[in-house]
């Protein structure tokens, strides 16, 4: 049983891929950069106008 080279189309393939893979690894640590951001106790927003003025 001999061993087959790869084809092309395979090698594109996996570059797409892995293209794909890194930008789902970005998306999913924007999201959760953004809800530590959320719920941690730095995050302190400034009251809105209408609260500021009760």
């Amino acid at each position: 049983m001999a061993i087959k080279v790869d084809h092309e189309l395979h090698k594109r393939r996996l570059s797409r891929n892995v293209g794909v893979g890194i930008a789902l690894i970005c998306f999913v640590g924007l999201v959760y950069g953004l809800t530590v951001a959320k719920v941690s106790d730095i995050y302190t927003p400034e009251p809105a106008a209408s609260e500021a003025n009760q």
